[in-house]
């Protein structure tokens, strides 16, 4: 699980949480019309701009990557993908049936290799899967956005219908309060969904997308250098390009 996401989320509520309670009555903050406008509207909205058949698989897809996080690091990979090279330089590629990869991708690269595909068919592969992978990945962040941008929008419309409600029953006091809890409320619910879950997600999936890409491109190099039989050395000072300035002089020490 990435903590940091959910930390965050959770310590965005808490907070909202205690000040409301410090100033008065938490029930005064519930709101069930105010919830339906901004919930349910941010929802239909979203559905209008993608296709129905794809926006849930792209919300689970987004949800998944945000709120997860994979071990490996590209200086992880280029050590593993060092170590497979070595094994196939010492006993062949079937060498690598007995093989346990830790990253998905490089599993499926190695199992290309211990099978005999031509390097050609494992790249365009594996080049395949990473793009549409990645595809899936932008969906999620596109969907949201999309929720993102509706919260806000239809806390607004929520507060106009407030407005609206208020000012057609000024000759009846009893009626000012619920108009007006409708037309704050649904602003505030608008701006916490967008500015506490969906706007810090898409800068996280923009970052996952930025990692995701790099490190299996730099698998799909790896697995191309095992498979014509390069040696372990130069494989990696090849792979070490993927490592940040920084990082290259600490990794190229160790080794």
């Amino acid at each position: 699980m990435d903590l940091g996401s959910i930390i965050g989320i959770v310590a965005a509520f808490v907070v909202v949480l205690v000040a409301i309670m410090l100033g008065g009555n938490i029930t005064q903050f519930i709101d069930v019309p105010s919830i339906l406008i901004v919930i349910g509207g941010g929802f239909a909205a979203t559905l209008v701009r993608f296709p129905l058949a794809g926006i849930g698989g792209a919300f689970v897809v987004g949800g998944k990557v945000a709120f997860t996080h994979k071990k490996s690091s590209p200086r992880d990979l280029i050590e593993e993908i060092s170590s497979l090279a070595d094994i196939v330089r010492k006993s062949g590629p079937l060498g690598l049936e007995s093989v346990e990869v830790s990253d998905a991708t490089l599993a499926k690269g190695v199992q290309y290799i211990a099978d005999g595909y031509e390097g050609e068919f494992i790249k365009d592969a594996m080049e395949r899967d990473r793009d549409l992978y990645l595809d899936r990945l932008q969906e999620g962040r596109k969907v949201f956005k999309a929720l993102g941008d509706s919260a806000p929008a239809f806390g607004m419309i929520g507060t106009l219908v407030g407005l609206v409600q208020m000012l057609a029953t000024m000759d009846d006091p009893s009626t000012i309060g619920p108009s007006m809890a409708i037309a704050l409320l649904t602003t505030l619910y608008g701006a916490l969904i967008a500015n506490v879950i969906c706007l810090p997600l898409v800068d996280k999936l923009d970052s996952k997308f930025e990692t995701e890409e790099v490190n299996q491109t730099l698998v799909i190099d790896g697995i191309l250098q095992i498979r014509e039989n390069k040696s372990p050395a130069l494989i990696r000072d090849m792979l070490i390009a993927y490592l940040p300035e920084k990082a290259r002089a600490e990794f190229a020490e160790a080794a």
